[in-house]
């Protein structure tokens, strides 16, 4: 799972993002940002490519550790 964060602030709509990865992020209006704050692993690459893409640096793509299950065995 991948996190995003997005600087609202900072963004000033120039909708990079949207454009390489219009599956996560959307225009409403013409500087209103709507998107989605997690995504798979299999889109990280778009999605850094979009959050390097943004020319005010307002996106932040991050990783989600999930917890790992370990086995236990009942051998003695």
């Amino acid at each position: 799972m991948v996190r995003l964060v997005v600087d609202l602030n900072r963004c000033q709509g120039y909708a990079q993002c949207a454009f390489l990865a219009p599956e996560i992020f959307t225009m409403h209006g013409e500087e209103g940002l709507l998107y989605t704050p997690e995504a798979d692993e299999a889109q990280r690459a778009k999605l850094a490519q979009a959050a390097a893409a943004c020319p005010v640096q307002a996106i932040l793509v991050d990783a989600v550790d999930t917890p790992r299950v370990e086995a236990v065995s009942d051998e003695r």
